[in-house]
C-alpha cells in the first residue's frame, strides 16, 4: 500500500482486455469485458498529509481504507485524525494493520485495537501480508506467516466481531493464505484478475498506486485505488 510519486494527470492504458481511464480529478471508470465495478474507494496513510475529508469523498468513491498502524507499536501520523475527520463524509471507512514480522501476533493485534475505535457501519478490518526490507520470497515460510497471522486474525475478530480482510499481492495468496486462511481477500493486481489461483474471487482490488485526486496535501501525489467486487445492495450490507 505504498504510494509512488511519479506524477500522473492523465493515462489511458490497456491491460489483459481491461482498459482504465484516469482522471485526474475523478475515480476512474473501472470494468473488463463484463465486469462495470460501481463501487470505488482509495486506501490513505500518512504520506497522503492532511486530507479534507469532504472534497475527497466528493469525487465518486464509496468508501476508505486508512493505515491505523504497523507491527507491535507504530501508529499512523495521521490515523487519528483521518479516522475522526472521514466519519463526517458519507463514505464507508475501515482501518488496516501493516503486518511486521518482528513481533507477534498478539503483540501487533494489542496495537491495532488499542489504537482503532470501532465505529457504526465500518468495514471489516484488514491486515496487509506483504514483503518488505529483509523479509522476502527467501527469508519467509508458512510457519513464519503463520505464527504470526493466525493468531492476529483471531484477536482482531474477537474485538470487533468481523473476520479481517487478508491484504495481499497474488503471489503471497499463492503461496500462504489460499490454503490456510478462508478470510476475505483483497488483492493488489492492476490486471484485476478473476478468479485468484485456487478459484476463489477477490473482494476488493487495488489496482493503481498511481492516482490523483482532489483533497490532500502530502509530499507523495498520489493516492491508492480500489474497487469492491459486488453491486452497490451487496455493499450496504457488507
Amino acid at each position: 500500500m505504498i504510494a509512488f510519486a511519479a506524477a500522473v494527470v492523465l493515462v489511458f492504458f490497456a491491460v489483459r482486455g481491461i482498459i482504465i481511464i484516469r482522471n485526474a480529478i475523478n475515480v476512474p471508470t473501472v470494468s473488463n469485458d463484463s465486469i462495470s465495478y460501481q463501487i470505488r474507494g482509495v486506501d490513505v496513510s500518512s504520506y497522503q498529509g492532511t486530507i479534507d475529508w469532504n472534497t475527497l469523498a466528493d469525487q465518486n468513491i464509496a468508501f476508505a481504507y486508512i493505515k491505523a498502524t504497523e507491527g507491535s507499536s507504530h501508529v499512523d501520523s495521521k490515523f487519528t485524525a483521518n479516522w475522526t475527520n472521514a466519519q463526517s463524509t458519507d463514505l464507508r471507512i475501515g482501518a488496516y494493520h501493516f503486518m511486521s514480522f518482528e513481533s507477534s501476533g498478539e503483540a501487533q493485534a494489542a496495537n491495532f485495537t488499542g489504537t482503532v475505535t470501532k465505529v457504526h457501519n465500518m468495514l471489516p478490518p484488514v491486515i496487509d501480508v506483504e514483503y518488505y526490507g529483509n523479509y522476502n520470497a527467501v527469508t519467509v515460510n508458512q510457519a513464519s506467516v503463520d505464527a504470526i497471522l493466525t493468531p492476529l486474525i483471531k484477536a482482531v475478530k474477537s474485538k470487533y466481531g468481523m473476520d479481517p480482510v487478508l491484504y495481499t499481492t497474488p503471489s503471497i495468496y499463492k503461496r500462504f493464505i489460499k490454503n490456510r486462511y478462508d478470510n476475505d481477500i483483497w488483492i493488489a493486481d492492476s490486471s484485476f484478475s478473476q478468479p485468484l489461483s485456487g478459484g476463489r474471487e477477490w473482494t476488493f482490488c487495488q489496482y493503481s498506486y498511481s492516482g490523483i485526486m482532489k483533497g490532500y496535501s502530502g509530499g507523495v501525489k498520489h493516492i491508492d485505488l480500489d474497487v469492491w467486487n459486488g453491486s452497490k445492495l451487496a455493499f450496504t450490507l457488507y
